[in-house]
């Protein structure tokens, strides 16, 4: 009699993923559902060093955006991983670049078991400016003080993303990065991000003449 195939759906790979990649690679971080541009990141995975971007098609997905979200991915993160139902194992390939990895799962019973296809490779495509752009400003704040480098309090944080690209030994920096990464506590990174805002709001303001009328221009620095 012939086995009747299990259909997994999302739900039904992300915990036991988890438990896989754990294993595989020890001390990881996982993100979950995170904005990356034009399109949303279903992991991301932290390793020291290390930005994996992964995409899960479950048996009920389809390739349709898969395009257009693998050219994002590859902005992000430094390897990507497409992790498939067992029904899309024999065509992954087909709908990614050449230095993703696959990874198959299926259902045996109770157990859920994966197999990488295909390892990831290097990203060509990845982009510094955007990779940085996973943190947020307390996190850029702590990365200069590591450095011993100025605050830059009232200065952009686009200025400080892309001043730490600049300064800061590649290797160097996004070790720092995955490591703030690791150690962030959303119960409190809030808190932090408001402090700041807070403190940059005390910036002395200019006052400008406009028609013989003294007036304050206020401008936001948020």
């Amino acid at each position: 009699m012939k086995k009747t195939r299990t259909v997994l759906y999302d739900r039904d790979i992300r915990e036991p993923l988890f438990d896989f990649l754990e294993e595989r690679y020890g001390k990881i971080r996982i993100l979950e559902e995170k904005i990356i541009g034009g399109a949303r990141a279903d992991l991301i995975m932290i390793t020291p060093g290390l930005l994996y971007g992964i995409e899960i098609k479950s048996d009920a997905d389809t390739y349709t955006r898969l395009k257009r979200q693998a050219e994002y991915y590859n902005r992000f993160f430094d390897r990507n991983f497409l992790v498939v139902g067992s029904s899309h194992g024999n065509h992954a390939a087909e709908h990614i670049p050449e230095w993703w990895g696959i990874i198959t799962v299926e259902e045996d019973g109770d157990r859920t078991d994966f197999y990488v296809l295909r390892d990831a490779g290097v990203n060509p495509e990845v982009k510094p400016e955007n990779k940085i752009t996973m943190l947020w400003r307390p996190e850029l704040n702590n990365i200069l003080a590591n450095n011993m480098l100025p605050a830059y309090k009232y200065k952009s944080k686009k200025f400080v993303q892309e001043y730490l690209i600049k300064t800061v030994p590649g290797e160097k920096l996004w070790g720092e990065v995955c490591e703030e990464l690791f150690e962030r506590d959303y119960n409190t990174i809030e808190e932090k991000i408001k402090e700041f805002r807070r403190e940059n709001s005390l910036r002395p303001r200019r006052k400008r003449r406009v028609k013989k009328a003294a007036v304050r221009r206020i401008k936001s620095t948020k």
